[in-house]
Order: C-alpha cells, then structure tokens, then sequence
C-alpha cells in the first residue's frame, strides 16, 4: 500500500481543514495510507509524522485554522534543510507529499520537487495572491470577516458623522481591500497595486463631506504605500482637509480565524480531491488550483517566485459607486 502525506503550510486560511479532510478520505478511498504532518515544514524536517484515517478527520470542516498545525518555515531555501526533508519523506516512504498552503510553501514544494520528492500542492492563503489560480482557500471568507466588520463600523460611523480608516491584510497584493471595499460601499480604497497619496485620500474624504455624507469609509491594505498608521500621521497634521472626525480600525488576524464561509468548504474540497487524483495519476510538481470554475493544474516552476496582483480596473467602478 503507498502513503500519501499530507501538510498545512504558512498563515492559517479558513478552508484548510475542508482541503485536509478531503485529501484525507480520498486518498483512503483510493487506496492509499495516509499520514498527516504536524506543523507544516518544520514537521517534515523533524519526521513528525502522525497516521490518519476518515474518522481523524471527522468533524472539522466548519472549522478554521488548520487541524495540523502550520510554521513558517525557511529551512527549505537551504540545501541541508532540504535534505533532511527528502530523508524523511524516504524513511516513511512516502510516495505523494500535497503541500496546502500559499506563495512561501508552494515554493518550497517547487524546490522540494527540482530535488526529486514527489509533491503536489494546494492554493491556499487568503492574500489570493497566487499565481495559477482564480481563486485560493480562505480568500473569500477574509473578505466575509472584513465585510461584517465594515458593516458595523458604518453604523457607528453614520450615528457619529465620522470617518473610518479600516486597513485589512493582503500583505503585497489588495486584493482583500478592493473586493471589501466595493461590496463594502468604501468612498476609498488604497492598494499596494496603485501608489495612492495621502492629500488624494484627504480630498475623497472631503469630497464626500462636501456631498453632505454622514460618514465615510477608507478600505486601506496593509501593503498599500502608505498603511494607516502612516496615513492617521498626515491626517493629524491636516485635519481641516478631512471634513469628518477620523477613527483607525485595524482588523489585523482576525481575519484568518474565521469558520470557513460554503464557497471555501468547497473549494478546499474540491481541491484535495483534485490532489488526490493527481497522485493517483502520479502527477507531481503541480499546484492545484481553481480555473474558469474548475479544479486546474500548474507547474510548481511557475507559481513559484511569482504573485498575481489585484485588479485595479475595478477602483474605477469603487469611486463610480462612491459618489
């Protein structure tokens, strides 16, 4: 019988557990023994490896975070620390390893698999910043989380006559920020993809005070050019330009934490099933991902080192709506 391991990877995203109990109950269903790693990268160097059947499985796929733990781990751009990991992918004899996780672990998997180990991977992160797919495990539940926080915020902000600066994660790409911020009803929205001024912010702002607006909402990423510690700096110092009272809400991890959203228990399940196949099939040195609607693979080669950024001809249609 050949064994299939199994790891989580990088920042949690909810989704993760849906993808492990997938990968999981597929592969037991195909024949395989499975084994899951604890603690992403780290585990594998370290051979902490733990046996797991459908019933190891049961009950998690409501649930955030990820059932195996997850490091970030940077042994892997070292040529021992790869070593160590496909000495102990031979010494458990592993013959498929499905890496669940974003742009740091699916590179990882790319360099594991130019040294010879058999793996497949996952797109996983909430950034959805990754190359080779439309859309990755835990995107659209952060984007739920900051939109329920924007939601509640406008009440508030409304009641007030005040404006919100609501800065979410993203890291590099804003995607996070553009989608929230439009379905959000943001008068602003700052991206790490688009050099955005603070005075250009300043005069939104004020242009919606000037339209009679009882409240205004900025959606800023956390990439942006300037994040909003930086931005409330200059708004200290030009608060005439506002019109409104300004308040910072930081939503911070509080979007990883989430109970994964319909769309990302199917996604991860969709796609540890795909992973699965492939394994089946041998494919290896893939990401699975999702493509016009449906599981798709990519060369591990060409996601890694590479990021998809947001797309900025939708700010257009978000200050379109503003007004």
């Amino acid at each position: 019988m050949q064994r299939l391991a199994v790891l989580t990877s990088g920042g949690d995203a909810p989704g993760m557990n849906a993808a492990i109990r997938a990968v999981v109950r597929s592969a037991v269903g195909r024949g395989f023994e499975v084994v899951g790693v604890r603690d992403g990268y780290n585990g594998l160097v370290n051979g902490d490896f733990r046996p797991m059947g459908r019933r190891d499985v049961g009950g998690i796929i409501h649930l955030g975070g990820t059932q195996l733990g997850t490091t970030r781990y940077e042994g892997l751009k070292t040529v021992q620390g790869r070593e160590s990991a496909l000495r102990e992918l031979r010494a458990h004899e592993i013959a498929a390893l499905v890496v669940i996780g974003g742009n740091g672990s699916q590179s990882g998997a790319a360099a594991l698999h130019a040294d010879g180990a058999p793996v497949i991977g996952i797109a996983s992160t909430i950034d959805n910043d990754l190359y080779g797919t439309d859309i990755s495990i835990g995107a659209t539940t952060a984007i739920d989380v900051a939109l329920q926080a924007i939601d509640h915020l406008r009440v508030t902000a409304s009641s007030m006559k005040r404006a919100f600066l609501v800065e979410v994660m993203g890291r590099k790409c804003g995607y996070l920020a553009l989608m929230a911020g439009i379905t959000g009803g943001a008068e602003v929205i700052a991206l790490p993809e688009v050099d955005t001024e603070p005075a250009s912010i300043a005069e939104e702002l004020y242009a919606a005070y000037q339209r009679g607006k009882s409240h205004a909402i900025a959606v800023i990423a956390e990439g942006a050019k300037y994040n909003s510690d930086a931005l409330m700096r200059y708004f200290h110092e030009h608060r005439e330009r506002l019109g409104f009272e300004l308040r910072v809400t930081k939503l911070g991890h509080i979007q990883r934490g989430g109970s994964p959203g319909v769309f990302d228990r199917m996604l991860g399940t969709l796609l540890g099933v795909a992973a699965v196949d492939a394994a089946v099939e041998r494919r290896y040195g893939l990401m699975i991902g999702m493509r016009d609607g449906k599981p798709a693979s990519t060369p591990l080669s060409e996601v890694a080192g590479k990021t998809r950024p947001a797309e900025t001809r939708l700010l257009d249609l978000a200050y379109q709506l503003a007004l």
